[in-house]
């Protein structure tokens, strides 16, 4: 008796997509069902992100499910791919339903004096990398971020938006390189399979920059707007730190589709990423999570010195309900990549603190997958 397709399908349509919490079938994650007269089976599971830290597990239960609904089935082969869903926050600016005018503008928020909404049509995700004050490792975690989904096989590009301490040039070892210009747009840098663009590759790393609120916001503005980014998976913007001009005018004129937030364990730290929260909660950002850096110093010997205070920030996000996306030690590695322009994730990716930033990485795209998929299912 020969196999039928149909079998298949059915079988599969009992396996879960654990996080999006609907059968595979159903979301439209099979395809290339194939059957051959041996009763081999093989098919093409599409997940929602590179990414996916649930890659093995929806595996391994198509694979089950196969087995235990046809059991004279022969060899399963599951050939896994990805395909990156795109953010809601596209289709009509944030919450607002009337603010679309059909032509791809994203209608400006409030007011007839409020700004255009920056539409970047080839980009499917915008995260806003941000936390309360600096100094809590938020370059160093939103390089890292886009260094692993990279890696991982997306289509990445990193916004420095820190115009008055540009520091990403530095951490990719590329403080004296100049963008090209290409029919009028700036063309990225790419480095570790990442395009960035920072104010650092546009003006000397000597001059110090005194400007104003209006204008830091336009050459913010210029920085999204001018640059020739092409078909972009995720766009991360490592913020300034704070909640200032250049936080306002990102949040408030870019269809963001979801905000990370770093802090270290400290009270200090945490009474502002409070603030932080607040205003994302306010514009109407979808806050994707809270990642504690710096949470501990590995000792030669294993063990763990708490040096900022133990899980202050996984105790902050379940009093304010944000998703936990984990926990970075700090390390040498970690500070030594900054400093030499290679990022641990890449000179050292097995060391604790690079195994703990690709975990963080997998789970700001799971929330991401989950966010698109809510949105689209409404």
């Amino acid at each position: 008796m020969s196999i039928q397709k149909s079998q298949i399908e059915a079988a599969l349509g009992t396996v879960m997509e654990p996080d999006l919490g609907r059968d595979l079938m159903t979301l439209g994650m099979v395809e290339n069902i194939a059957v051959d007269e041996a009763g081999n089976v093989s098919f093409t599971v599409v997940l929602t992100t590179p990414a996916c830290p649930m890659k093995e597990k929806i595996k391994n239960s198509c694979i089950d499910a196969i087995k235990a609904a046809v059991p004279e089935v022969g060899s399963i082969d599951v050939n896994m791919t990805s395909k990156v869903t795109s953010s809601c926050s596209h289709h009509g600016a944030h919450g607002g339903h009337g603010n679309h005018d059909g032509h791809g503008n994203h209608g400006a928020h409030g007011g007839h004096g409020a700004p255009q909404k920056i539409d970047l049509p080839n980009v499917k995700n915008i995260i806003a990398v941000a936390s309360g004050k600096g100094g809590v490792g938020k370059s160093t975690v939103s390089l890292n971020l886009a260094v692993s989904l990279a890696a991982s096989g997306a289509k990445v590009g990193l916004i420095d938006a820190d115009l008055y301490g540009p520091s990403i040039p530095t951490m990719v070892g590329l403080q004296n390189v100049k963008p090209e210009v290409l029919n009028q747009k700036l063309m990225p840098i790419e480095k570790f399979g990442v395009k960035m663009m920072s104010i650092g590759f546009l003006v000397d790393p000597e001059t110090a920059l005194i400007w104003r609120g209006p204008m830091a916001s336009s050459a913010m503005r210029q920085l999204i707007t001018d640059v020739d980014w092409q078909e972009l998976d995720y766009l991360i913007f490592d913020l300034p730190p704070g909640t200032g001009d250049i936080q306002l005018t990102l949040v408030q004129n870019l269809a963001i589709s979801g905000a990370v937030i770093v802090t270290t364990p400290q009270e200090v730290a945490l009474a502002d990423v409070a603030k932080a929260v607040t205003m994302f909660r306010k514009v109407g950002v979808p806050i994707l999570g809270l990642v504690e850096n710096m949470s501990w110093y590995e000792l030669p010997d294993g063990s763990r010195d708490y040096i900022f205070g133990r899980q202050g920030g996984e105790k902050f996000a379940k009093i304010n309900a944000l998703a936990f996306l984990g926990s970075i030690p700090i390390s040498s590695s970690m500070r030594e990549g900054g400093d030499v322009g290679t990022p641990a994730i890449i000179a050292s990716p097995d060391a604790p603190t690079s195994v703990a930033a690709s975990r963080v990485a997998g789970e700001i795209a799971r929330q991401i997958s989950i966010l698109n998929a809510n949105c689209s299912m409404n």
